[in-house]
């Protein structure tokens, strides 16, 4: 029989819900913990098939079969060993690689590795505690941290020597150097992470496969991970789900927060369920993994731009697991802070509030076609509905793609092309050049000397006196600085359009030359600025 890999059929098992392999032949029905079926492979009325998602086992009390996805899809359509691992990675999809069977170098190589970082995580360990790391401890602690919690999560600190490169240099090179934990210089081996605090991490099985180092001199990147090994896949590993796996089945639900503190201090104070990918954007692997776990699933970011879009883009790529018994919804920590200053600073009682708070897919994702598309223009909306519908068509359940189908219908009438009496005209607040505007200005052009060279023209108009030393109210950054040049700009641009336009209407009503077409321009110039507006804004 030909064998494979067994890191290639874990990953067939991590990435697949025996539930989803299983529901294609046999009708499954959700009792407790468990899903219910009538036995494939004896008959009867009275299920006795019972199909465990989160251990990822099936069991007949019937007749006592018993297996996991590739026992099932190889007995239930009668093929072989390598055809149902085939159709398997096929729906996975994954690409079926030719694996031969592993040899005894191979199986000593992965214990040897396991070997080195364990014994590596204990050597950080003891570092933390010694007087090299006093600086790592202290800063651990002042982000709340207990000497348990330290404990807990193996969380140490690699010093700036090559401790780890000299403590095995009694081993291979290539077995050390497979491990991520050190390279080969110029001038031999040389440890991969130093002057760090170290947070190990763990595979599904809780080996420590691979470690996170948190630069603590203010350097960048903030964390520097080990690189993909053969036994780690930062694509496909979560912080944290060794420890969580218990707490997602007993909480019914998986939280995903950004970072490895936000979920350390997540987990510590009661929300166990909690995991967080590993410095790099969520992957579908990641969904994958949890959903095998449970398919209710609250995104927590932060509330800035990057969070909304690391939000959008979990959004987009969640759609294809949703089933009719997922609950999938985004929750936002906002004002600057994120997950682990609210639960040390206000307390679980607000994280929790937050947490509740959460919107549901269905409204998020309506959200972020309203926020990016101009729905008040016909153009518009056919680009909302593009999206929209690009976005309904990631649904792989047929009948939950109609319910969403539905439910956008339903709002696109109510809420886009309803008959109002009275239809509704943007206004939009023209400003004048007010002591408060003029004191933006003279803060932005003398703190961003860029932004005055580039709206020079426009920002001479206004006769500021440069010179002079103000405060705004307002603390831009460059970003924002712009925006509100540019939105400036627009603002006296419009004004300067509706002056135009009263001024012709005078004309025509004292009968000059036709004006009509003119004002039609004006009218079409002014409604493009307002939408370019409104995108601002």
């Amino acid at each position: 029989m030909t064998k494979y890999d067994n890191n290639f059929t874990d990953q067939l098992r991590e990435r697949l819900s025996i539930v989803d392999v299983i529901s294609r032949r046999v009708p499954l029905v959700k009792k407790g913990q468990n899903y219910w079926g009538c036995c494939p492979f004896h008959n009867e009325k009275t299920p006795s098939f019972s199909v465990s998602e989160d251990k990822g086992f099936y069991h007949c009390f019937g007749c006592g079969k018993h297996g996991d996805i590739i026992s099932f899809t190889m007995e239930s359509e009668h093929v072989d060993f390598k055809t149902a691992i085939a159709e398997l990675a096929d729906m996975a999809g994954l690409k079926l690689p030719e694996y031969k069977p592993k040899s005894p170098e191979q199986i000593e190589s992965e214990e040897t590795y396991i070997t080195i970082t364990t014994a590596a995580a204990k050597i950080y360990a003891e570092k933390l505690f010694a007087p090299e790391g006093a600086h790592a401890l202290s800063y651990i602690r002042g982000r709340g941290f207990s000497d348990e919690m330290i404990k807990k999560y193996g969380i140490g600190y690699a010093p700036k020597n090559n401790i780890i490169a000299n403590k095995f240099v009694n081993t291979k090179q290539d077995k050390l150097i497979a491990t991520g934990l050190v390279r080969r210089g110029e001038y031999g081996m040389y440890d991969f992470f130093r002057d760090k605090l170290m947070f190990p991490i763990f595979n599904a099985r809780g080996q420590i496969v691979a470690f996170s180092g948190r630069s603590l001199d203010g350097s960048e990147p903030k964390y520097i991970n080990t690189t993909d090994t053969e036994m780690f896949h930062k694509r496909q590993t979560l912080f944290g789900f060794n420890f969580a796996r218990e707490s997602i089945h007993r909480a019914n639900r998986a939280i995903i927060v950004e970072g490895q503190i936000d979920a350390i201090q997540m987990q510590c104070n009661g929300f166990g369920e909690t995991v967080a990918p590993l410095g790099t954007a969520l992957t579908e692997d990641h969904i994958a993994i949890l959903c095998k776990a449970n398919r209710n699933i609250i995104f927590c970011f932060d509330g800035d731009g990057a969070g909304q879009k690391a939000a959008a883009r979990a959004c987009g790529i969640i759609l294809p697991f949703l089933r009719d018994n997922s609950d999938v919804r985004f929750a936002f920590v906002t004002g600057g802070k994120d997950p682990d200053e609210i639960l040390r600073k206000s307390g679980r009682a607000d994280m929790e509030k937050i947490i509740n708070s959460a919107v549901p897919l269905v409204d998020f994702l309506w959200q972020i076609t309203n926020k990016n598309y101009v729905i008040n223009t016909p153009s518009g909306r056919v680009q909302a509905e593009k999206f929209l519908k690009s976005q309904i068509d990631k649904i792989t359940d047929r009948l939950l793609k109609s319910e969403y189908e539905n439910e956008y219908n339903s709002r696109k009438f109510n809420e886009w092309h309803k008959w109002k009496k009275s239809p509704e005209t943007p206004h939009i607040e023209v400003p004048e050049i007010d002591n408060i505007i003029k004191k933006n200005l003279i803060y932005i052009v003398n703190k961003y000397p860029e932004i005055a060279e580039r709206y020079g023209d426009f920002i001479s108009k206004f006769n500021l006196d440069l010179d002079s030393s103000v405060q705004s109210d307002c603390d831009f950054d460059l970003k924002t600085a712009e925006k509100y040049i540019i939105s400036l700009k627009i603002q006296k641009y419009i004004e300067s359009l509706e002056q135009q336009k009263r001024d012709l209407t005078l004309r025509g009503l004292s009968g000059e030359n036709d004006v009509s077409q003119e004002i039609r321009r004006i009218d079409n110039e002014i409604n493009k600025m307002r939408e370019k507006f409104d995108l601002l804004v």
